[in-house]
């Protein structure tokens, strides 16, 4: 009876971590903790995706806050391998690389490798295009999909802490 009461007790225990876990993973990219980064960053992410093409294509990128630390991370793809490029987003400069083999990032690269796949467009291109077309919005991330058959990239800005996304076509 105390072995079923205890592992009961454990399982609850669990729950209610990896819930606080996941939350703690959510502010991490809010836009109040970025907010709050953002302003020290010398590099855009634009700049930053310029500086990870010596490790592969550009397919994606973000600023974030990961374990308390800001950085710049760009998925890019080489030779059929895939990689986390880390820009120091303070120098731009390539300060690590990181192979992605397995997990939720692999799948995610998976996905936005084939909408960069029918894109005639650089990534750069249209994160130029969404800050041009939202006033005094910094773009904080990047990422391709496929919409209705058609590339477009997913464009998060942020200004202030107020968050917003667009799409800009890449074909």
């Amino acid at each position: 009876m105390w072995n079923k009461m205890i592992t009961a007790m454990l399982t609850v225990g669990m729950i209610g971590t990896m819930g606080s876990a996941a939350r703690a993973d959510e502010s991490e990219t809010s836009g109040a903790l970025l907010a709050k980064y953002l302003p020290t960053a010398q590099v855009t992410l634009q700049q930053g995706l310029t500086a990870a093409e010596s490790q592969g294509k550009p397919v994606s990128g973000k600023f974030e806050v990961e374990e308390g630390h800001f950085q710049l991370s760009v998925y890019a793809a080489h030779d059929g391998k895939f990689s986390e490029v880390l820009v120091d987003p303070n120098t731009g400069k390539v300060a690590k690389t990181e192979a992605i083999t397995e997990g939720d990032d692999l799948a995610d690269v998976k996905k936005q490798i084939e909408a960069c796949g029918r894109s005639k467009k650089s990534l750069q291109s249209a994160v130029d295009k969404a800050e041009q077309a939202s006033a005094g919005y910094r773009a904080i991330g990047v990422a391709p999909k496929l919409s209705g058959g058609h590339a477009v990239a997913v464009v998060t800005l942020l200004k202030g802490t107020q968050l917003k996304s667009l799409s800009e076509p890449l074909e």
